[in-house]
């Protein structure tokens, strides 16, 4: 299959800390590393690593960090075609402080990636693909939101209609809040956490939540719920998928959500039901987990076999 993707591609300086600093304080971390991430490169590299030809659509400085930052991309096959040089801005990174006890904070730079220009966007590219998918930080602001708006377009009014994913981010939602709402409610398929949901809808519970979104014309939902897995949604039905544990220890959740993205998409246009689909990302976001950085674990069609095949 092909995948048409627009999201970050980026930097990521990682610390393990027993504690988050304080203000004035100084902290030594456990373990420090730098990593290529972003959630368009962790889910395009997730997808190619799984068989498919996937174009990433995205933007990187004239800088050193360009390279690392696209290292995976390169190595995993994903095609380049739609990857932007700027001239003015920096390649994002990502500062990641993470405890063992799974409080995190974060220091996000969009920089390049938010002058994504929309001029550049290939229509055809998108109208050929088998599935558009966009992480949201690429619809909060900038040119970059101008292209993801006008991908969605092009997919929607394909010859043949291509389905769209939308993957939430806390930052995202953080900063456009319940009125990235609009954006997203339009989406085949609407992709979150339990925190994210919460935010974008301005309600206090996930059933308010889901209930609103179908409302307002939702038409599938997946809220990521951690250790509990997954729950999916449509207007006619809602389930918990079941949590699946991985083989090894559980050491650094960034990119795990991007990975069960990527995962879902892959199972869901394979053809399984909503659930088993999930469960499938469920298994591929537990994986990523057990390695330091975003796109470390490699994802295989091996991985996910099993509980894809499993009823």
């Amino acid at each position: 299959m092909k995948f048409y993707v627009i999201g970050d591609v980026t930097v990521d300086h990682l610390y393990h800390l027993d504690q988050l600093p304080t203000p004035g304080s100084e902290t030594a971390p456990s373990r420090a590393t730098m990593e290529p991430g972003g959630a368009g490169g962790t889910i395009s590299v997730t997808l190619a690593r799984l068989g498919h030809s996937v174009i990433l659509a995205a933007r990187v400085g004239d800088d050193p960090f360009a390279e690392y930052a696209l290292g995976r991309v390169r190595d995993s096959g994903v095609s380049e075609a739609a990857i932007q040089r700027d001239p003015d801005h920096l390649t994002s990174t990502i500062t990641v402080m993470q405890t063992p006890d799974g409080l995190r904070a974060m220091i996000s730079d969009g920089a390049a990636n938010r002058q994504l220009d929309p001029a550049k966007l290939k229509k055809k590219d998108v109208e050929t693909s088998d599935a558009l998918i966009i992480s949201a930080y690429s619809l909060t602001e900038g040119p970059q939101r101008e292209y993801s708006l006008k991908a969605i377009d092009a997919a929607k009014n394909a010859k043949k209609p291509v389905p769209v994913f939308i993957d939430l981010g806390t930052g995202a939602v953080n900063k456009a809040g319940t009125k990235l709402e609009q954006d997203v409610i339009g989406a085949d398929y609407l992709m979150l956490n339990q925190h994210e949901l919460l935010a974008l809808t301005g309600t206090g519970s996930i059933s308010t939540a889901l209930a609103q979104l179908g409302a307002g014309g939702a038409r599938r939902v997946i809220v990521k719920v951690g250790k509990m897995g997954s729950i999916v949604w449509t207007p006619d039905e809602t389930e918990l998928v079941d949590a699946v544990p991985p083989e090894g220890n559980v050491v650094d959740s960034t990119g795990a959500g991007d990975t069960f993205t990527a995962a879902f998409a892959h199972a869901a246009l394979s053809g399984l039901p909503l659930a088993r689909a999930a469960r499938a990302a469920n298994a591929a976001g537990a994986l990523a987990a057990t390695r330091f950085g975003a796109q470390s674990r490699e994802i295989t069609p091996g991985d996910l076999e099993t509980v894809m095949t499993k009823k």
